[in-house]
């Protein structure tokens, strides 16, 4: 069923962050007709929204949810809220220019530098890794292949305990070292024939863009998108290059302490791009407005790749897919590293986005279902429950 969300198209949302005890909103009703019946027809189905919304995340809130929230149709903001700390110990609160982890929310901001160079004729997807790694073991496997998670390459998070010794953040260049002197590494299955979500080909996918453009991948992401979109506080984190002391949300577990880094930390493509969801926001816009990809390459980021076995579920160039019963699709990316959790959901017919970034450990910040349910009006209990 699509989702039905007419009503939504009057609705904005003015909010100050920062309060941990209770967000301090206000709506306003954009009037559509004058007269009194049709306006306080308005008020009240709004109204209602936005406290059905309110009240569900301030009982996450309760329940141990820590993050932001906001939720926006087109250029309208429907709801927006900060619930909790950025800093726990100096009991430092959230503001909605609080920037976060983003974990693996950021693997659509890999494709989309990978698919704007192919855009600009500067590779292309059917380019071998050969290309790029002059020696690399792996020649076979394409760039295609890395996007849709195809490779068949193994995931580093489970390899690399093995053989990265060091306390030492493990960086790209380190991992493709690694998988240089170590052409033996036991991938998931043949190239190209299987999904299997990998962190290590986003990594490789960074480096690629380094490969191709000569700059560092946090440089080019932020002279390609963040500057020119008015992304001010949002960047990839570089560990060879950390020279500034940016402030940030710090990372809980569900028990209030710290989660410190470890190695592979080091590593950029999969993860490593700190957002505000106002930062978000500008993001998912520029994709309407074709900002970022020509409408072509968008296209290609939003066809499923993965049709081996029948589902709703399918994934893109960079996208998860969630097939609806009218065959439209529900677009979104997930993550999930130390204690971030992160939600990125956009349905196109609606243009409607849920931006949900979170600091402390909490599973519950991918059951999405209940929102959609009061975005749409919709009572049914169906949980749409999604990791990274």
């Amino acid at each position: 069923m699509r989702l039905s969300l007419v009503a939504l198209l009057f609705l904005t949302v003015v909010c100050s962050c920062g309060d941990h005890t209770r967000p301090k909103t206000a709506a306003t009703v954009v009037p559509v007709c004058n007269s009194p019946e049709c306006l306080d027809s308005l008020k009240v189905s709004q109204g209602l929204m936005y406290h059905r919304l309110d009240s569900l995340f301030m009982r996450r809130h309760k329940a141990g949810f820590n993050g932001n929230v906001l939720i926006l149709k087109g250029n309208r903001v429907i709801y927006k809220a900060c619930f909790g700390y950025c800093n726990y110990k100096d009991k430092d609160t959230l503001t909605a220019q609080t920037p976060f982890q983003i974990a693996s929310s950021s693997k659509p901001f890999t494709a989309s530098a990978i698919l704007r160079l192919a855009d600009e004729g500067k590779l292309n997807l059917t380019d071998t890794l050969g290309k790029f790694f002059p020696g690399f073991p792996y020649h076979h496997i394409t760039v295609a292949m890395l996007l849709s998670h195809r490779s068949g390459l193994a995931n580093y998070l489970y390899f690399g305990d093995k053989l990265w010794k060091s306390k030492e953040y493990l960086t790209n260049d380190g991992l493709i070292d690694l998988f240089m002197k170590n052409p033996k590494i036991e991938g998931t299955s043949k190239a190209g024939t299987h999904f299997q979500y990998n962190n290590s080909n986003y990594a490789l996918l960074a480096s690629i863009v380094e490969r191709v453009t000569g700059q560092k991948f946090p440089e080019y992401m932020k002279a390609t998108f963040f500057e020119p979109l008015g992304m001010k506080n949002t960047w990839i984190r570089d560990v060879t290059n950390d020279t500034s002391e940016r402030k940030h949300a710090i990372s809980y577990n569900s028990q209030w302490q710290v989660q410190h880094e470890d190695p592979y930390d080091g590593i950029y493509g999969d993860k490593n791009v700190f957002s505000t969801v106002e930062d978000m926001m500008i993001w998912d816009h520029a994709f309407y407005e074709h900002t970022n990809l020509s409408a072509a390459m968008q296209e290609e980021a939003y066809t499923p790749r993965s049709l081996e076995h029948k589902g709703v579920r399918n994934y893109g160039y960079g996208w998860r897919l969630m097939k609806q019963p009218d065959g439209s699709s529900l677009i979104y990316h997930n993550g999930w590293w130390h204690g971030n959790n992160t939600v990125f959901y956009r349905y196109l017919p609606d243009t409607l986005a849920v931006i949900i970034l979170s600091n402390r450990y909490n599973r519950g910040v991918y059951d999405i279902q209940p929102v959609f349910n009061i975005l749409s009006a919709r009572n049914d209990t169906a949980a749409w429950k999604e990791e990274e």
